[in-house]
């Protein structure tokens, strides 16, 4: 029964990791301002993934958090394949004028797949890798030092891997470019922390409630 119960948690943690990922390309397209900044709108779509990896981490170890980023690495590519049919489709006569804008939204250059894959291989991993050194290091304590470290390190690496990949020999000054979405990046790793804090607490509430009553699970 205790079991189950983790596993439905654990399930659902990996499906809003995969759905953050997938919404974040997605929405690769659209541009918004933060303060001065101006910035993809996946940046702050692509920031949550980051966080259900750490929960994931904090709660089922470092070999759960691999397999998590080896099944968003699948839903990925998944989700690009689909999407690529999509446009492979006949579009219906009538609704002729709406394959631009399906296109244009949601078709995605080699360069942005290629840098996109490449940048997720490299900072997740890099994400489950320091969080398990530091998490090694301070047992129980300071969770908030290993989720802010971890998220640090792993999003200057997927900001810089993606960014040189994508615009490099397009756009001069890379560097302000990997600057400024990382400032963005860093402040919602610590706007997040409190949730990171209270998700992983109520599963330690729930999962006690759950060992003193196997019979409710």
């Amino acid at each position: 029964m205790k079991n189950q119960f983790i596993d439905r948690n654990l399930v659902l943690f990996n499906v809003l990791f995969a759905t953050s990922i997938v919404i974040a390309n997605v929405l690769a397209g659209k541009v918004v301002m933060i303060g001065s900044f101006v910035i993809p709108a996946a940046v702050v779509m692509y920031a949550f993934s980051f966080l259900f990896t750490d929960i994931i981490h904090e709660k089922y170890g470092k070999e759960e958090a691999k397999r998590t980023v080896q099944y968003g690495f699948i839903a990925q590519i998944f989700a690009s394949i689909m999407i690529y049919l999509g446009m492979l489709l006949p579009v219906a006569p009538f609704a002729a004028d709406t394959q631009a804008a399906y296109e244009i939204l949601l078709g995605q250059n080699y360069r942005f797949v290629l840098a996109s894959l490449a940048a997720y291989l490299v900072s997740q991993h890099v994400d489950v890798y320091v969080f398990s050194l530091l998490k090694k290091r301070t047992s129980d304590k300071h969770k908030w030092l290993r989720n802010n470290v971890s998220t640090f390190t792993s999003q200057l690496l997927d900001t810089t891997i993606f960014i040189t990949i994508a615009f490099a020999g397009t756009v001069p000054n890379l560097w302000v470019m990997v600057l400024s979405q990382f400032v963005i990046k860093m402040a919602l790793a610590l706007l997040d922390t409190p949730v990171f804090y209270f998700l992983t607490r109520l599963t330690d509430t729930k999962q006690q409630v759950n060992n003193q009553n196997p019979l409710d699970a």
